[in-house]
């Protein structure tokens, strides 16, 4: 199943501007494009800051003029526009290989096979939004199954993130201008009545036809779903790619494989004579409705070794659907780094202690649970131990900090301890026994205290921060992490801070 996102830049050509000449205007002075039609300068865009003044596109020059005395007029350059927005699509390549710019004011984004490095589609969305935002970009986004549902919620919707399968629904209540029509057609069906998707949905289609054309009904069947619509994706031509096309279509997944086979050699060919290696890969098959299905793979450092990309690119063919078959395969390198040639040396050979590479495992793990979930923790240099680790990537270059090996931790750490009843002898000793979460446990052997003070240069409240840490067995056997609060604190409460034996 498709899943494409729909990009709207409502303020594209006054965005651009103020990005190209930053001193063109203050943020919060109206600002316009204007150009000829006929014998009149009519408005071609206005910004946000123009758009609450009242002002609107095809509104004359002079008469925004006198409504907004202050306001600056540049004139419109729609080829420059347009060049800008392609510019854009490709920077949007980062979040998929299946990009489409949709001038005047819009970017199609497929990422049915890449929002998985993302955290999902609902972060992948964020990400996209805040980034542009941070830019100075105004952005809308939403993400459907069909370019045209995308289109239509994007501009007059409110649901950003429909549900596969549920598109019809989500654009029922849309004006028909959701349906990218053209005005005059538009305009007819408000003369009989029709001002919504589902009122058009719900009339004959054989009077449609006869009566508005065809493009009512193909925009319809587009927009849910009925009828396939193709989009011609965007690539830079720097980046490395291969391409295999095929005299009958293929459909099989065994095929596929041996596909993916070929285009990862030819592909690594290629990055070998450039000294580059791959970052990022994506796959694209072309079904034989034009229609291309993706999927795109991240690396965790730069590789061109085809026996390692076909195993992580054929792990992917689950979300690739040919339909009635393929008739093109490609794959292209989006991402790439430098990458030298390197002595290798036999795993019997190595000395010991030597480091083990690991990315493979990396990759491979990162390629099925998310690369943000494969990572290591690092040391910090801290006194607190839930201060004294931070998750990094798992190939992550360590800053030469260390644990102190004098000082035992336990194996599994919480994020925040738990509050526990715990009666000790006398004071400064460590407990008899500890209830917690509502079980009883008699300790049998302990060690400590280990004091550790608050960090003061952190937050002046830390200068009160004293703790005594135990180390406890109980009599089944198993360990835990205990520490107890100066007196002054809480009435010196005891909390349960880790379990396990380091």
């Amino acid at each position: 199943m498709r899943r494409v996102i729909s990009l709207f830049l409502p303020r594209w050509p006054s965005d651009r501007l103020r990005r190209k000449a930053p001193d063109i205007a203050a943020r919060d002075k109206p600002l316009v494009t204007a150009m000829m039609e006929g014998q009149r300068r009519i408005l071609a865009s206005v910004d946000d800051a123009a758009h609450r003044a009242g002002l609107s596109v095809g509104m004359t020059v002079t008469h925004a003029q006198s409504l907004v005395p202050e306001l600056c007029v540049v004139n419109a350059t729609p080829q420059e526009d347009e060049a800008a927005l392609v510019r854009l699509a490709i920077w949007c390549i980062r979040y998929s290989p299946l990009v489409t710019p949709d001038p005047p004011d819009g970017v199609f984004i497929d990422v049915a096979g890449s929002a998985h490095l993302f955290q999902g589609e609902a972060a992948l969305l964020a990400d996209l939004c805040e980034r542009l935002k941070a830019q100075g970009i105004s952005a809308k986004a939403a993400l459907s199954d069909t370019p045209g549902s995308a289109w239509g919620l994007a501009r007059f919707g409110q649901t950003v993130l429909v549900s596969p399968g549920r598109a019809s629904e989500a654009i029922a209540s849309l004006p028909i201008a959701a349906l990218r029509l053209a005005p005059s057609v538009i305009a007819s069906l408000h003369e009989v009545g029709i001002e919504r998707v589902a009122q058009l949905a719900s009339k004959p289609r054989s009077s449609l036809h006869l009566r508005f054309g065809g493009d009512v009904l193909l925009r319809l069947d587009q927009a849910l779903g009925s009828r396939q619509e193709a989009l011609s994706s965007i690539l830079p031509p720097e980046l490395p790619r291969t391409e295999l096309r095929f005299a009958e279509p293929i459909a099989d997944p065994e095929d596929l494989k041996r596909v993916i086979n070929k285009l990862s050699k030819a592909l690594c060919i290629e990055m070998l004579s450039r000294g580059i290696g791959a970052r990022r890969l994506d796959l694209v098959f072309l079904r034989v409705d034009n229609i291309a299905q993706s999927a795109r793979i991240g690396l965790s450092r730069p590789y061109r070794e085809p026996k390692h990309l076909v195993k992580l690119l054929a792990d992917r063919l689950v979300v690739i659907d040919p339909g009635f078959g393929i008739e093109i395969a490609s794959l292209t390198a989006s991402w790439v780094e430098a990458l030298a040639e390197r002595q290798t040396i036999g795993a019997h050979l190595a000395e010991d202690g030597s480091q083990v590479d690991v990315s493979q495992l990396v990759d491979t793990l990162g390629v099925r649970l998310g690369s943000k979930n494969v990572y290591r923790l690092a040391p910090v240099e801290s006194a607190l131990p839930e201060r004294a680790m931070r998750r990094v990537p798992a190939l992550h270059a360590t800053n030469g900090a260390a644990w102190p090996e004098h000082l035992p931790r336990p194996a599994r750490l919480f994020v925040h301890p738990e509050k526990i009843e715990a009666i000790a002898a006398i004071p400064d000793h460590p407990p008899r026994f500890f209830i917690w979460r509502g079980i009883r446990h008699i300790v049998a052997k302990a060690d400590g205290p280990e004091r550790i003070h608050g960090e003061w240069w952190v937050d002046e409240k830390e200068t009160q921060l004293v703790r005594d840490y135990y180390r406890v067995e109980a009599e089944d056997g198993t360990r835990y992490w205990l520490f107890r609060d100066a007196p002054t604190q809480d009435g010196g409460a005891w909390w349960l801070h880790g379990v396990g034996e380091a």
